[in-house]
């Protein structure tokens, strides 16, 4: 790798390696030291080609919930299966691995910044901007940037775009996949709520159990499949279709409801 050889969008890829190098060790035992990540199906990684994949993930903070894609995706394509142990996968990480995540959030700060340059595809979100909702038009530069991330590599995308549970699936996420053709992965997460505060960033509570299932890729009709039923697939795909609540326990989903009243307060 040439010293000042860069991606797509202009980032210096030895400076990229570093910074997931560093902010890699910085963040490792807060998925397997002061708590413990479950995983469960990482030998899908191994299988996927090296561009054009599309993860869909349920979104529960900010960014702890992407780092911790990063570490397993990185272990796995290392050789460890369903484990982060030994951080030595960090050594030589995937490069060409993206997050798409709102414009806004990647500028509120330095870390968000340093975070950005490792790997975001910052997009202005078309229904809400500084707290407020909002109804604006997507932004064909933004649609242009994904494709460009995904003709590079893989990209990771919450759907839903929120922290936030049960709310429904943007259909932007299913104009994406028709247009672009990627393969689509699934990736339910859960704990990270209970572990970290909204933004990912501080700890709240040790000893959480975190998991994250990786599910084998979706069968999509790209030609002939509808943008609602491709939704419809994703919803059940990441555990977020209204139906999933029927089976969770009342007593959870109040707990659920409180921690949302909560954070809103905080935020």
């Amino acid at each position: 790798m040439g010293l000042f050889k860069r991606n797509p969008f202009g980032h210096i890829l030895f400076l990229k390696l570093w910074l997931i190098r560093i902010l890699g060790a910085l963040t490792h035992r807060r998925f397997k030291g002061f708590n413990k990540l479950e995983i469960d199906g990482s030998e899908v990684i191994k299988n996927l080609p090296d561009t054009n994949v599309l993860f869909v993930s349920n979104h529960q903070t900010y960014f702890a919930d992407v780092v911790a894609m990063f570490h397993v995706f990185n272990a796995s394509l290392s050789g460890r299966e369903d484990s982060i142990k030994n951080i030595g996968y960090l050594w030589k990480p995937k490069l060409n691995l993206y997050f798409v995540a709102a414009k806004e959030t990647m500028q509120s700060g330095l870390l968000p910044k340093i975070m950005a340059y490792a790997g975001s595809v910052s997009i202005e979100r078309t229904w809400r901007a500084e707290g407020k909702e909002v109804q604006r038009q997507v932004k064909m530069s933004d649609v242009s940037s994904i494709k460009k991330a995904l003709d590079d590599g893989w990209v990771i995308t919450f759907p839903q775009g929120t922290t936030r549970p049960w709310k429904p699936i943007r259909r932007g996420t299913a104009h994406i996949i028709k247009k672009n053709k990627p393969i689509v992965v699934p990736i339910v997460i859960d704990g990270f709520r209970r572990s970290f505060d909204r933004k990912g960033l501080r700890i709240k509570k040790r000893g959480i159990l975190q998991s994250m299932e990786i599910k084998e890729p979706l069968d999509i009709d790209y030609e002939n499949e509808s943008v609602d039923s491709i939704v419809e697939k994703l919803e059940y795909a990441i555990e977020q279709h209204p139906s999933f609540l029927k089976v969770i326990p009342q007593e959870e989903i109040a707990k659920e409801e409180e921690l949302n009243k909560e954070r809103q307060w905080r935020y």
